[in-house]
């Protein structure tokens, strides 16, 4: 059964194998409509009073950051973990967010476990919205004596509990918000992508218990390769789409369930716009010809954009949460995040695959120029999302 232009029927749910009977272009059928929100997006929840947030500058703070520190956090993701992989510099830690009008309010671990005493705060998408995970737990975890902490092993849903508060802080893996063959968080490499574009349920089933939502979705549909959409599970039959046309589609199912679900008096819901990436060194440095390797501090013009923040995609993301101003609160981190071209992990990572002698010879070559280290950026994002909360 169908309602609301999402699969309700938990039982309905897909079981995706990794290839489609037939595939046929995309029909470019309408997009689900959403009931426009009352007042429009002008009556978004504001982010503080006469002052807004995102707009600033990023300030050199070694006396107050890092707020942690990489080996005091044992559940350091090594796909983070930079200084541990070699990274010999550390001034990308010390970075702090300004606002133009206002100062961001300093994080206080204990002031933000007080706030989701009792709560369920989780994180929902890929690995960036992971790594942000992370940074949170890692800004708490310190405040909280051992043997009163615990983190379930990692799954499609992994739980960080801090006991004394009966608070826990999670992690949901599911980077095309839909229903997916993607939906393993250790096993998604596949050669094509295949969503069923009206069903999340499974998914929801997951997201309806807990009382603070983070989401995010963009990265995996700009892989570059036709998404996969299967409309109906017992034909096998997909419609190759491009990205962004497969994510306006799953955007408008994931916004039919925000619309039809979340009551914002009892649930809070943030969705984290586009993490920028950066690997066109010319872009902030005329002639040159690398990309965030070796790269030691952040890009000071102010209104930098860059090829790694696409307006497309954030037209996307900004049409749908115009229709949601009632109940959702955008964590609109890009422009603060384009800045930081010296904040990802480069070559100081750990890599599951192995790399030729030539691209080891090239360092850029393989560089993560897409995540961020830790300490590092995700935790000014958090400190926006402890602010807004």
């Amino acid at each position: 059964m169908v309602n609301d232009g999402f699969r309700l029927n938990p039982a309905r749910d897909m079981n995706l194998s990794t290839t489609c009977s037939s595939s046929r272009s995309y029909s470019g059928r309408p997009a689900l409509g959403l009931r426009p929100a009352a007042g429009g997006p002008e009556k978004r929840r504001p982010a503080a009073a006469g002052c807004d947030l995102f707009s600033g500058k990023w300030v050199y703070d070694e006396a107050s950051y890092p707020l942690y520190g990489e080996q005091g956090c044992p559940y350091m993701s090594d796909q983070l973990a930079c200084t541990k992989h070699g990274r010999p510099d550390r001034d990308y830690q010390s970075w702090r967010w300004q606002p133009h009008q206002c100062d961001l309010k300093r994080w206080n671990a204990t002031e933000m476990l007080e706030k989701l005493r009792g709560k369920r705060l989780m994180f929902v998408g890929d690995s960036l919205n992971r790594g942000q995970w992370i940074s949170m737990v890692c800004l708490l975890q310190s405040v909280i004596p051992d043997g009163k902490k615990s983190m379930s092993p990692n799954a499609p849903l992994t739980i960080f509990r801090a006991e004394e508060y009966n608070a826990s802080v999670e992690f949901y893996w599911a980077p095309l918000l839909v229903e997916s063959n993607s939906d393993d968080p250790v096993n998604h490499r596949l050669e094509h992508r295949i969503i069923n574009p009206r069903s999340l349920m499974k998914h929801a089933a997951q997201w309806e218990k807990a009382d603070i939502l983070v989401f995010n979705s963009y990265l995996w549909w700009r892989s570059g390769s036709k998404i996969k959409l299967m409309w109906n599970l017992e034909e096998g039959a997909c419609e190759d789409a491009e990205g962004l046309e497969g994510m306006a589609v799953a955007l408008n199912t994931w916004a039919k369930w925000v619309d039809s679900r979340v009551d914002s008096l009892r649930k809070r819901v943030f969705f984290v716009t586009m993490s920028p990436t950066h690997f066109s060194s010319w872009e902030w440095k005329a002639g040159s010809e690398g990309n965030c390797f070796g790269e030691k501090a952040p890009i000071d013009v102010q209104g930098y954009w860059g090829s790694g923040s696409d307006i497309d995609t954030m037209d996307i993301v900004r049409t749908v949460m115009n229709k949601l101003a009632r109940q959702v609160t955008v964590l609109n981190i890009t422009q603060l995040s384009e800045y930081r071209k010296d904040g990802h992990p480069s070559i100081y990572r750990k890599f599951w695959e192995t790399f030729s002698p030539e691209q080891l010879a090239s360092p850029s070559s393989y560089a993560d120029c897409i995540h961020w280290c830790l300490p590092g950026v995700p935790d000014t994002w958090n400190e926006l999302l402890f602010s807004l909360l």
